[in-house]
């Protein structure tokens, strides 16, 4: 259904992690595996309900709200915190704490460390994650081995397996699979809370995972799509996600996503369709038919590793380290999403990231940028004086640049800075003992929109600067701000033959203007 034809769905870390830990927040997975598995599976529903809403109503600008730095920082701090929870696994520790945050789980892990941990799953574990990074960086270093890095984990459960079965690790303290249920997904239809006290925690659940799921498979697809070149329709991603996610909730799944992984495996084994998916899903069939009683030796410190060695990958450095470069209001939304989940939960790392996200919005809305122009020298062109330092000032004229839409969040503000340019400029002429300041020019060419307020602190502006004597004019307002100014009878005011189509002839009109006066 959907219009990509390289992601390639299934169950991926950071929404299994993100589910796992708000089920077990409202649901002990131990006490009450019924409930868990019934809240599971109605929080599986809602996100799919959430994600077929937002494409049929074309509103999958809304997960635009997190921003590319905000997911690298989310990434991060989610692939460590993953990471962490797998040290259970490959340490072999079994009283381990049911919390996320770093400090709790290496209190877990340095507590355990005289009477909790096993050597044998220790060897075992570590062995096995430094040959699935040894894999990795043989197919990073050499595009030709691609495939190396795609075997390494299931070539790792197969040794391992048989190195459990023939040694009978398990009976060393050597934590294993055990039984693995044969046959197809039950239906799950009849646990999903449609009433009672769950619906509302599963809907919350599933909005939060709903959407995370689909920023990342968005971003997965839009990837691919750049790179093979070809569209990717976002909202016909939200619908097909929406309607898996559906399904895979009344057939004993819960949320999944598209993989970059698995993608990335898709894509370099050249794949050029979704059929792709169904052959996996054939293979997936296969496997819960015939093969599980196979992996009832695995131990789960494999699969830790295997864990381990996939999220290292999500920690982007790089591209931290470029986000603090370009844009340190960017690098603190990394950062703040990156710690919130570290030092607290993948929910609060989630909340920070989009609420600095918002203020940085707010931010831009409520403070844009005005620029002081000037002349470049032998042109007709007016650039900010503050970037090409050549520019020079035209006497007796205050050429201010708006760089935003002019609504009500930032109306006074512009106001108010303009007006703070013209005093300034204004006490540098008569420090200077130049000729006064008779006109100021606001050139409009950025401003895409104006509301009654930004029509307002228009006015406001001019009365000033009227009472100082000095003319307002206007250049180059574009097709709607034009029109809001002749619907609200400002361009009367002002005087039509005050509003140019550049800056050039505004200036040579106020150089006239000077020149007949006596």
């Amino acid at each position: 259904m959907g219009s990509s034809r390289d992601i390639a769905i299934g169950p991926v870390a950071v929404v299994s992690l993100l589910i796992g830990s708000l089920l077990q927040n409202e649901v002990d997975h131990e006490k009450n595996k019924e409930e868990y598995l019934c809240l599971a599976f109605t929080a599986t529903f809602f996100a799919g309900i959430t994600q077929a809403a937002l494409g049929f109503l074309r509103l999958g600008f809304l997960i635009e709200f997190l921003s590319h730095a905000a997911i690298v920082g989310f990434m991060g701090g989610a692939a460590i915190t993953i990471a962490l929870q797998q040290l259970k696994y490959v340490l072999g520790i079994r009283n381990f704490t049911k919390e996320t945050d770093i400090i709790s789980v290496m209190k877990s892990v340095w507590g355990s460390v005289h009477h909790g941990w096993n050597w044998q799953t220790v060897v075992i574990g570590f062995s096995f994650l430094a040959f699935l990074l040894l894999a990795k960086y043989i197919g990073k270093r050499n595009k030709k081995y691609f495939w190396v890095p795609a075997i390494a984990p299931i070539t790792s459960v197969i040794l391992a397996t048989l190195f459990v079965y023939l040694f009978r690790a398990d009976k060393h303290g050597v934590q294993i699979v055990n039984n693995i249920k044969k046959g197809i997904n039950p239906s799950s239809l009849h646990k999903i809370y449609f009433t009672g006290p769950f619906v509302a925690k599963g809907f919350k659940i599933g909005v939060v995972c709903g959407m995370i799921g689909l920023t990342e498979a968005v971003a997965i697809g839009r990837t691919f799509a750049a790179v093979k070149g070809y569209q990717l329709d976002g909202n016909k991603e939200m619908v097909a996600l929406g309607t898996m996610n559906i399904v895979g909730s009344m057939t004993s799944c819960y949320v999944t996503t598209g993989s970059f992984s698995r993608s990335a495996v898709n894509f370099m084994a050249g794949c050029r369709t979704p059929v792709s998916n169904v052959v996996m899903s054939m293979v997936v069939l296969l496997t819960l038919l015939v093969i599980t009683p196979l992996f009832k030796y695995t131990p789960n410190a494999i699969l830790g590793s295997i864990i381990i060695s996939a999220v290292i990958g999500l920690v982007d450095y790089e591209a931290a380290i470029l986000i603090w470069k370009v844009d340190k209001m960017d690098f603190i939304a990394c950062m703040g999403a990156f710690f919130g989940v570290v030092f607290k939960s993948v929910e609060i790392g989630l909340l920070i990231a989009v609420s600095i996200s918002f203020a940085k919005i707010l931010l831009q809305v409520t403070r844009p940028r005005t620029a002081l122009l000037g002349n470049l020298p032998g042109t007709t062109i007016y650039r900010n004086t503050d970037q090409y330092p050549d520019a020079r000032h035209v006497p007796g004229v205050v050429i201010v640049r708006v760089d935003s839409a002019i609504y009500f969040s930032n109306s006074n503000y512009i106001r108010e800075r303009i007006l703070r340019w013209l005093t300034a400029e204004e006490e540098k002429v008569k420090a200077e003992g130049l000729s006064r300041i008779n006109f100021l020019i606001v050139e409009m060419s950025p401003v895409i929109d104006i509301d009654t307020s930004g029509i307002h602190a228009l006015e406001d502006l001019h009365k000033n600067l009227q009472k100082r004597s000095i003319q307002l004019l206007l250049s180059n307002p574009g097709s709607i701000v034009i029109e809001k100014l002749q619907s609200s009878k400002l361009t009367e005011h002002i005087g039509s033959n005050h509003i140019f189509l550049t800056v050039a002839d505004a200036v040579r009109f106020c150089t006239s203007k000077s020149m007949q006066e006596p």
